[in-house]
């Protein structure tokens, strides 16, 4: 993947595998090769520091050594205690969850069978040539998501099926996923293609003896024949939903050639009408992640990355739901200070406060908005923003439209994410000033749903109390067995980090 970057830019920045493991959330902004990420703050470097401090102390007193501390779910609280001491309090967790094992393990344990849906999962196709997203994941040991991970024994096999499977699956708390992928104007270059999405949800279905992976059909206005491989996908491969990429080759953007608008009515629509006669009527899109340094780069497809075409398509055409992927943020690769210091300044933030007064002032309620890339970036670099994202969403969609997803496995394991979201809460001052709601507790009502009954719901799932949210099937022995060996939930990153 090297066409997101220019020459000049990549000079600049280092495989962040030669970073040391700083704890089980990251503590610097890591591009996964699409942007250029932001330079490391003052106060990132205290959370690190203070990351250590606290493993060093609560460690000893269990007989740990650094990084047995880390890789244990005392070492997570701590992680937690840490972030709250250099941002202010955001996080729910209390120094005894860091010094007492059992309190931990109750903890974790309460949680487990949480039902988790991520609508937001990747993985590589074995002939890849996209040998430029290893560097995301050396980069989440390194800076600290999976400290038992060896940074330097990385490669693109842990980009490819069965390390998705592991850390999915076995090494976090994600009942159901639903697999994605990405188009390029070069066939080779399609992270999957439509036919390996279909193949690899079967199979891990199989393996499980239940509905545990859901697939997309990506889906490509304008390129040649792109109706036809719509009907194709419609009637051989029967996708869950559809995925699209409105600036049209998200992996080589010099080369897009196949921009489109997710409102024009002679290019676009014919594939709703396709997709609505079908009955499969979740339409997902690529959305944001676009930020000035990249409007600069590629002007020309700036109009495409924002939101604007959303509220007229979801009002032509209200029996599709439209779930826009990121929340359409813009600022991904930027510093988070600066779309936290936009938010404070304005009460807004690019492109996300557009995105959630679609359903007002379109009067819609077929739009969803998921969290992916943009959750992972804000809620361990800055909670505060990620604390506002949330609000935004929730105030202008309602709690029953955002959805989880975590952009796994470029991040790795999608573990710290999970406990990031299951801590969170919005501070009183941003609740006064703006009006937010309090996210609550874990195994609270909000949390509950947009950890997974929101995508249970769209999706056709039961998540109900019924039964249990993960199955009993054979997935679910499988993790039992993998944690009761030993193994530790990986808290995995990879990706590109600024020298210096």
């Amino acid at each position: 993947m090297t066409d997101f970057l220019s020459s000049g830019e990549r000079l600049r920045l280092k495989p962040a595998e030669r970073l040391r493991a700083e704890g089980p959330v990251p503590t610097q902004d890591v591009s996964n090769g699409e942007y250029f990420p932001g330079k490391r703050t003052p106060a990132q470097k205290r959370c690190a520091k203070r990351i250590d401090e606290l493993a060093a102390a609560y460690g000893a007193r269990q007989g740990m050594d650094r990084r047995q501390f880390l890789r244990s779910a005392l070492g997570m609280a701590a992680a937690f205690l840490a972030m709250n001491e250099v941002y202010g309090w955001h996080f729910a967790v209390s120094p005894t969850e860091a010094a007492d094992p059992e309190r931990a393990a109750e903890r974790a344990g309460e949680l487990a069978g949480q039902f988790v849906f991520d609508d937001h999962t990747h993985f590589l196709r074995d002939d890849t040539r996209l040998k430029g997203l290893v560097g995301i994941r050396r980069w989440t040991a390194e800076m600290g998501k999976d400290p038992g991970m060896d940074p330097d024994q990385q490669s693109l096999a842990d980009l490819k099926f069965e390390s998705y499977v592991q850390e999915v699956f076995l090494g976090s708390d994600t009942s159901v996923a639903l697999l994605s992928g990405a188009p390029s104007e070069r066939p080779e270059d399609w992270f999957l293609t439509n036919d390996q999405m279909a193949a690899a949800r079967e199979r891990v279905n199989e393996l499980a003896g239940s509905r545990r992976l859901l697939a997309h059909a990506v889906f490509t206005p304008g390129m040649d024949g792109w109706l036809e491989d719509l009907d194709y996908a419609i009637e051989h491969l029967g996708p869950d939903s559809w995925k699209g990429y409105t600036i049209g080759d998200n992996t080589h953007k010099d080369l897009a050639e196949h921009p489109w608008r997710m409102d024009d009515p002679e290019l676009t629509y014919p594939g709703y009408e396709r997709m609505a006669a079908a009955g499969i009527n979740k339409v997902c899109v690529h959305k944001g992640l676009f930020p000035p340094s990249a409007a600069r780069r590629w002007p020309g497809l700036t109009e495409y990355a924002r939101v604007d075409d959303v509220g007229p398509a979801a009002r032509d055409w209200p029996g599709l739901t439209f779930v826009i992927y990121h929340a359409g943020y813009r600022h991904l690769g930027a510093s988070p200070q600066r779309a936290l210091a936009e938010f404070e300044r304005t009460g807004r933030i690019q492109w996300v406060s557009d995105l959630a007064e679609i359903p007002e002032g379109y009067g819609v309620d077929n739009v969803y908005a998921d969290l992916g890339a943009t959750f992972a970036h804000a809620a361990v670099t800055h909670p505060r923003l990620a604390a506002a994202i949330l609000g935004i969403l929730i105030r202008g969609l309602g709690p029953s439209q955002v959805l989880w997803g975590t952009d796994s496995v470029w991040f790795g394991s999608p573990q710290w994410q999970i406990e990031a979201l299951r801590r969170l809460e919005i501070p009183e001052d941003l609740r006064a000033r703006h009006g937010f709601d309090p996210l609550g507790p874990a195994d609270g009502p909000v949390k509950r749903a947009i950890l997974g009954e929101n995508g249970a719901r769209l999706y056709g799932l039961d998540s109900g109390a019924e039964r249990s949210p993960v199955p009993e099937d054979r997935l679910a022995g499988l993790r039992k067995r993998y944690r009761q060996g030993g193994e530790r939930r990986p808290h995995r990153v990879y990706g590109l980090v600024r020298r210096g």
